[in-house]
């Protein structure tokens, strides 16, 4: 019993500082948080962590994201060793980007999001796939692709500093820093303001 107690005390140790937009109490309550989550008779990863369902119900019912494009984004971004099933430490540290990232922090995670087949840069059909997902299609439209389109033709002209067609990190990253409000230009991935 004693050595079951030290475990979690010497991982809540180490995620306060891995973590480090958390202390170590709330690394303990988001630790619990997890086992409750992960115990859900819905998720099929019990023994290890959150399986990509329960990892999307947690995000829609905490955190008000709706687009299951961006939520299976997320989820690849916080299971950083690519199993299928998000653990503890990587659900403590993904929370701390995604819940307190420094601006440098967020940017990183975004460009990550949106980098759908992770070559490192957001391509134009990259962004034409996310923002096709996030947008409403309206049905008085004729072609609502034509629209979109045209979205990503000012998004290249606003962001692609180097001009090759493509978003590298460097122009993300400068682009949001001249305009904040560019950091989620291509869906929704981080939480609402409540």
């Amino acid at each position: 019993a004693a050595m079951s107690r030290k475990r979690p005390q010497q991982l809540t140790d180490s995620l306060a500082r891995s973590a480090n937009h958390f202390n170590k109490r709330e690394v303990e309550c988001l630790t619990k948080l997890f086992d409750t989550l992960v115990a859900k008779p819905s998720n099929r990863l019990a023994a290890v962590g959150f399986d990509m369902n329960t990892f999307q119900d947690t995000l829609y019912s905490m955190f008000g994201l709706t687009d299951d494009f961006i939520m299976e984004r997320v989820f690849r971004t916080f299971d950083r060793n690519n199993d299928n099933c998000v653990s503890v430490v990587e659900w403590v540290e993904g929370l701390s980007v995604f819940l307190r990232g420094t601006l440098e922090e967020r940017i990183k995670y975004c460009f990550e999001v949106y980098d759908l087949n992770g070559d490192g840069y957001i391509s134009r059909k990259e962004m034409f796939q996310m923002l096709q997902n996030s947008l409403l299609k309206q049905s008085a439209e004729e072609d609502p692709d034509e629209g979109i389109k045209d979205l990503v033709d000012i998004a290249l002209k606003k962001m692609d500093y180097d001009h090759d067609g493509k978003l590298s990190f460097m122009d993300f990253e400068k682009a949001v820093r001249d305009e904040n409000l560019l950091l989620e230009a291509f869906g929704p991935c981080l939480p609402d303001i409540k």
